[in-house]
């Protein structure tokens, strides 16, 4: 068995991810400016070195934004992912032209000055949001806000909206040659199934799998049956 990595989202660091990580026996590997990761303002510098520090033939896992990266990573360094899981995952999160399931980029500009403003104030709406639709919302809410690593800088967290509102994958993910699993809430309000499936379309031999009921946080949400499609893609 190849050894795991896992990339977290935008903003709450490892905390969210880490029950299914020890579940999971994955490490992580911290975005651009979280924990000791130095930061990079450049989407795809970041992208390379991150790759550099996998081992070749890795299984490769990330979620929101670390699944955005992920993709990036395995179609641009194929040498180093073997395997590739992508949760709540996007080609790209604003609307583009032909790619109208996701969020308009002046929503994004909105929040992002409000974040910019007062970012603790903003957390827990952000989370709240990613979570409506979700049939355990508040329960998943209340836990994420709880296990969330500590902010980092501002300038973390602009950089991260800026990669969001600027990054489009979808010329990559035809590249990618590692056996990908896609695993997508179907009531995901950030990263729309709609997007989740027009994405696993765009990767050779892709497998989308789709938890009801559930919203952006699969693995806090239905944990088992998150496990129950992740670790035998993870462990085959």
């Amino acid at each position: 068995m190849k050894p795991l990595f896992i990339l977290p989202g935008w903003g709450l660091g490892r905390g969210p991810l880490q029950a299914a990580a020890t579940a999971l026996g994955g490490a992580f590997i911290d975005l651009p400016g979280y924990g000791e990761m130095p930061l990079e303002a450049d989407f795809d510098r970041a992208a390379a070195s991150i790759a550099d520090r996998l081992p070749p033939g890795a299984t490769l896992a990330g979620w929101s934004l670390g699944a955005m990266l992920a993709l990036a990573i395995a179609a641009r360094a194929p040498a180093k992912v073997g395997k590739l899981l992508l949760i709540g995952g996007t080609a790209s999160f604003v609307q583009r032209e032909t790619w109208p399931e996701a969020m308009p980029p002046a929503t994004l500009g909105e929040f992002a000055a409000a974040i910019a403003a007062d970012p603790l104030a903003l957390l827990p709406r952000f989370v709240g949001n990613f979570n409506r639709g979700d049939a355990k919302a508040r329960a998943v809410t209340t836990e994420i806000l709880r296990l969330a690593s500590p902010l980092p800088a501002g300038d973390v967290l602009a950089t991260g909206l800026g990669w969001l509102r600027d990054v489009d994958l979808r010329l990559d993910a035809p590249r990618i040659t590692a056996p990908t699993l896609l695993i997508h809430g179907a009531a995901d309000p950030l990263m729309p199934l709609a997007a989740a499936r027009a994405l696993a379309a765009l990767i050779p031999g892709a497998l989308l799998q789709v938890l009801d009921d559930c919203a952006h946080t699969p693995f806090l949400s239905r944990p088992a049956d998150f496990l129950d499609l992740a670790r035998p893609f993870v462990h085959d």
